[in-house]
């Protein structure tokens, strides 16, 4: 009995490392499979110059949900029904990301990531699934792509993985010594893929960075992550940050939160806050247009207090001149109580 437990163990193991390495499902093309050697560059090299697709798989960061079997149409609109036959639903998401690299002319022509569960068409190329990409090796071949023409899929690509090495290169993609651009990317990803972990690599990102427009990049990336840490860091910033230009972005994003009722009060605290006590106008200005950009149940009664109340003629005259925006009853009849 004993051996017969230990043999189905065994067994299990093995079908569980074989499955992750079978290739997906791909029509209209030459499949190939064959397992890994040397590097990705070589792998490539051995192929010939193309036009041809090659694949391989890594495990996907934790807590990526979605299984990105999507198809554009011509007019850019998208729909999701390129899953594979049979495909299950995977309520936790996927548990590995594909990467997809086109070579035409011995030169990367394209690079996209996908699903196990997603369905290919080739387009009658060859496809070669590459088995058992070890992480660094992986990691390694997307590095040499960000500072090319695929770098925005690159760095994609480098967030979606899990492990050590994607955390280190991230790490390297948001040093201050690495272009601009490939910077405010890294940022965006951090944001969208890599939730708590990723709020505490831009919280860094923020503290060390001189580039202005890399710090609002940062602060946008911040307001998309999932993780609530992440709107909590950007009303840091609306709150404290050294920069009025950085201050003004973190109100304007924080308003595009306040729907969510979870994070509602702290948000509309730190506006008003803004508009009280910051000693920058332009900022109270912007904090002003952050309470247009509310829910109207919540922007419009707080524009019509600062209308009121607020000691500053100037912050007065905005909050008015956003009420003339609204077609809210309330506001509406405010205006025509001062016209009067």
């Amino acid at each position: 009995m004993k051996a017969f437990l230990f043999a189905s163990i065994a067994a299990a193991g093995l079908c569980a490392h074989l499955c992750a390495q079978q290739a997906p499902q791909v029509e209209n093309a030459r499949l190939e499979s064959q397992a890994f050697s040397g590097t990705l560059a070589a792998e490539f090299a051995g192929f010939g110059a193309g036009p041809l697709w090659a694949a391989w798989q890594e495990p996907i960061i934790p807590g990526r949900n979605g299984d990105m079997c999507w198809i554009h149409n011509s007019d850019s609109t998208r729909h999701d029904d390129g899953r594979a036959i049979n495909a299950p639903v995977r309520l936790e998401g996927p548990a590995a990301v594909v990467v997809l690299v086109r070579i035409a002319n011995g030169q990367v022509d394209q690079l996209r990531t996908a699903s196990p569960d997603c369905r290919f068409d080739g387009g009658g190329l060859p496809f070669h699934w590459i088995t058992g990409v070890p992480a660094d090796a992986s990691i390694t071949w997307l590095k040499t792509q960000v500072s090319g023409k695929q770098s925005d899929a690159a760095i994609l690509a480098i967030g979606l993985q899990a492990g050590p090495a994607a955390d280190r290169a991230l790490d390297e993609l948001t040093d201050p010594s690495q272009p601009q651009r490939v910077r405010e990317r890294t940022a965006f990803w951090l944001g969208t893929t890599r939730e708590a972990p990723g709020v505490e690599k831009l919280k860094q990102m923020l503290a060390r960075e001189t580039s202005e427009p890399v710090r609002e990049q940062v602060i946008f990336a911040l307001s998309q992550s999932r993780a609530p840490a992440g709107i909590a860091a950007v009303l840091d910033a609306a709150r404290s940050d050294k920069d009025p230009r950085v201050r003004s972005r973190a109100l304007f994003w924080a308003a595009q939160r306040a729907a969510n009722k979870q994070t509602e009060g702290a948000v509309n605290a730190a506006i008003n806050a803004a508009i009280t006590s910051d000693p920058d106008r332009s900022v109270k200005e912007q904090a002003v247009f952050a309470l247009k950009q509310l829910p109207e149940d919540q922007g419009i009664p707080m524009l019509i207090n600062v209308a009121k109340t607020n000691p500053d003629p100037a912050v007065r005259k905005k909050a008015i001149f956003w009420l003339g925006q609204s077609k809210d009853p309330r506001a509406l009849d405010y205006l025509a109580q001062l016209l009067k």
